[in-house]
């Protein structure tokens, strides 16, 4: 099982980031973190790689639901969306919740994990 939802895209990085962004506001999640990998890279250890950036996205109805059923789920919320300069483009890959909960034994959370790996799909074959 793969743990992430992919797909290349053609533009620049930054409108490429606005389309994710659009899509998933539009899915009912928001942005809560933002990290720039490449940037943190270059200014920690003076190392450059292509463009990265991790958005940290949240359902709260689902993420409410998650905690829920599974309080201690929080250290694996929100669901990360990574923006990456690849040769073909720009790679967007959303985590699959269903392949990052396995370790958790709970049908129920399995249940809004699913609903939540649909949704990132859904928005990642929307761009």
């Amino acid at each position: 099982m793969g743990y992430t939802i992919d797909k290349v895209m053609t533009g620049a990085f930054d409108e490429v980031e606005a389309k994710v962004r659009e899509a998933l506001s539009e899915a009912g999640f928001g942005v809560l973190t933002e990290i720039n990998v490449s940037a943190t890279m270059k200014a920690k250890l003076d190392k450059d790689m292509p463009r990265y950036k991790i958005l940290g996205a949240c359902n709260p109805k689902l993420a409410y639901e998650a905690i829920g059923v599974a309080p201690r789920i929080g250290a694996m919320l929100p669901c990360n969306v990574v923006l990456r300069e690849v040769e073909d483009g720009i790679e967007v890959s959303a985590v699959d919740p269903v392949a990052s909960m396995l370790a958790v034994e709970n049908d129920d959370l399995i249940e809004v994990a699913s609903q939540v790996r649909q949704m990132l799909a859904d928005v990642v074959a929307k761009l």
